[in-house]
């Protein structure tokens, strides 16, 4: 049993064989996949598909370079994307035939294709505001950090485990239950000291395509000093197609050859990888 825990199935490169791409999933043990949208129109698409196919889950949110769109409606369209609130669970909460969108995202930072400061700071600003949403309505957060020149650390690095630790602060003095499972920072690409920080404030951390890329050697050596219980798995599809495919579409059901190097990484066995990180998405997002 799999789980891919960021894939754009809605992306058009899907179009022609989309649900033949979710049934190779199926077929290769994966049991969930969660969509993240990057704009209220992809949000949308990724919570019909959840109406379409059994295994597959949104997540709802502004990716930091999909802001252009955004006004001073986008976080009340965003709120109404999610279920009505339950009066014992709250919005969002999944509980007995409950919503399929558990997490809000992709939210974040990105220094690599943003370089005015004044750009970064409305990525801040629209970060807190949706991290604001998610402690509203009870759901994770998916977090997406890039650095300039895709850095290993940086200013995006700085910024983001303030705001962060700034959130999680918050969480705690007031025993909001997210405090236990805020996120996962998505397609981490940053150094150990920075996901030390982040797992102490209990979130996870992405594992994606490029750790079994050949110069991957400092991504593999981070991972294999992370407790695999904070550990998921994220295919990213269609990007960052993981070896042999690398160049090609990806899709979720190389989520197995990222299990794969993990459990090399780790010596541990697949099967132990597969199952710890299925526990672990189950853990975060309450599916």
């Amino acid at each position: 049993m799999l789980t891919d825990t960021h894939c754009h199935l809605y992306w058009n490169k899907f179009d022609a064989d989309r649900a033949e791409v979710i049934q190779r999933a199926v077929d290769a043990g994966v049991t969930r996949m969660l969509v993240p949208g990057v704009d209220i129109k992809t949000s949308r698409e990724a919570i019909q598909l959840t109406e379409r196919y059994e295994q597959v889950y949104a997540a709802v949110g502004f990716h930091p370079t999909d802001l252009d769109d955004w006004n001073a409606s986008s976080i009340e369209n965003l709120r109404d994307l999610l279920p009505s609130p339950s009066p014992v669970l709250g919005r969002g909460a999944r509980g007995e035939g409950g919503s399929k969108i558990v997490a809000i995202g992709e939210i974040g930072l990105d220094h690599y294709w943003v370089k005015e400061e004044a750009k970064r700071a409305f990525q801040r600003e629209k970060l807190k505001a949706q991290l604001a949403l998610a402690q509203e309505v009870g759901l994770p957060v998916v977090i997406h950090m890039r650095e300039e020149k895709d850095a290993w650390f940086g200013s995006a690095s700085e910024q983001l485990l303030a705001i962060l630790s700034e959130w999680s602060a918050g969480l705690k003095s007031k025993g909001h239950p997210l405090a236990e499972r805020p996120g996962v920072l998505h397609s981490f690409n940053g150094t150990l000291e920075t996901a030390q920080k982040a797992i102490a404030m209990n979130f996870f951390i992405g594992v994606t395509g490029p750790v079994t890329y050949k110069t991957a050697e400092q991504k593999r050596a981070i991972i294999s000093q992370l407790p695999a219980t904070r550990l998921l798995i994220e295919t990213d599809a269609p990007f960052l197609a993981p070896v042999p495919h690398r160049g090609k579409r990806n899709e979720p059901a190389f989520v197995g050859e990222i299990a794969d190097k993990i459990a090399e990484v780790k010596s541990i066995s697949k099967e132990e990888v597969a199952a710890v990180t299925t526990q672990n998405a189950a853990r975060l997002f309450l599916w």
